[in-house]
């Protein structure tokens, strides 16, 4: 074979070889390590770190005091999303004006909710046939969020699967014990008194799970109206079952429940706000309440001192 066919042949083998490589379509293994994560939520971030490791560098979007139904994504934002391997969200109309930007971002890299394996017999639908968002303070439901990351981590990173799985399962063995703290806590309280009254419907799964009635002023989502009526009619109910505490929460603006208060006043009922609870996002980061069990334990203690 002279030189001239020998080099010919290269070429085309050599294009050939460019144009089977080009048409593979690219996998999720490619990303980096650390494996970079965005997170919208302190509570989806906190689950990464603890499934992720030494493996994920994360990054929230929300952080303490933000509302997310009300959350708008800045331009700093949607940077730590183009930035990010892989992002994790909450679904189910939680993050509900960032919806367009998460299913365009999602054309291009992995974009997950981590409530998309939950068993919908498992979800509360709430007014105007909504499903409520708020599955976190069901820890039983939480758990099926960390399965989701985990088995997320570990399709893209499989090297490290093995890592993943073992810290799957000490974080699990805590919010165990977490779930078995808040039914025990809870249970301590009179059921005459075991109301919990908030700004806003964020504590449904934490009703059902750890059985108390629960009743906000708002719907589940805060851009939600709430009038004169029903404020008296939250009145009506503190009056007549003597309940002694309402309660604030750290994402929503006191002067709501504050109306409650004086209405019950005006009425002859004393009614006291028995503290703040993280509804919709976490404490101060490197405080016991930055992190989800710390939120937890602390909406837990803080309800069952104001209401026994």
């Amino acid at each position: 074979m002279n030189l001239w066919i020998r080099r010919s042949l290269i070429i085309v083998l050599s294009l050939l070889l460019f144009t089977l490589t080009a048409c593979q379509p690219s996998t999720n293994h490619s990303v980096g390590h650390p494996i970079r994560v965005t997170a919208t939520t302190g509570m989806i971030a906190d689950i990464v770190k603890h499934v992720g490791g030494k493996h994920v560098q994360v990054t929230s979007l929300m952080g303490p005091g933000v509302d997310p139904h009300l959350f708008k994504a800045s331009q700093g934002d949607i940077q730590k999303l183009n930035d990010a391997d892989l992002i994790f969200y909450n679904g189910l109309h939680l993050e509900g004006k960032m919806g367009d930007i998460l299913g365009k971002i999602g054309k291009t890299k992995s974009v997950v909710a981590v409530t998309d394996q939950i068993p919908k017999e498992k979800l509360l639908i709430a007014e105007k046939n909504q499903t409520d968002p708020h599955v976190w303070f069901d820890v039983r439901l939480w758990m099926d969020a960390t399965k989701r990351v985990e088995h997320t981590l570990s399709k893209i990173d499989p090297k490290h699967q093995q890592d993943y799985k073992r810290q799957t399962e000490l974080y699990m063995t805590e919010l165990k014990e977490l779930h078995d703290y808040s039914r025990e806590q809870i249970a301590t309280i009179p059921k005459q008194q075991r109301v919990l009254v908030t700004a806003h419907d964020a504590f449904g799964y934490f009703g059902r799970a750890y059985d108390i009635e629960v009743v906000g002023l708002q719907g589940i989502n805060t851009n939600s109206e709430y009038g004169v009526a029903d404020v008296s009619k939250l009145v009506d109910l503190l009056t007549s079952r003597k309940i002694k505490a309402v309660f604030v929460e750290s994402s929503v603006p006191k002067r709501s429940i504050e109306a409650v208060v004086q209405g019950a006043r005006q009425r002859g009922h004393e009614v006291e706000i028995g503290g703040e609870l993280f509804s919709d996002a976490m404490g101060k980061e490197g405080t016991p309440s930055g992190t989800y069990i710390g939120m937890v334990r602390h909406n837990v203690d803080v309800i069952t001192g104001a209401l026994k």
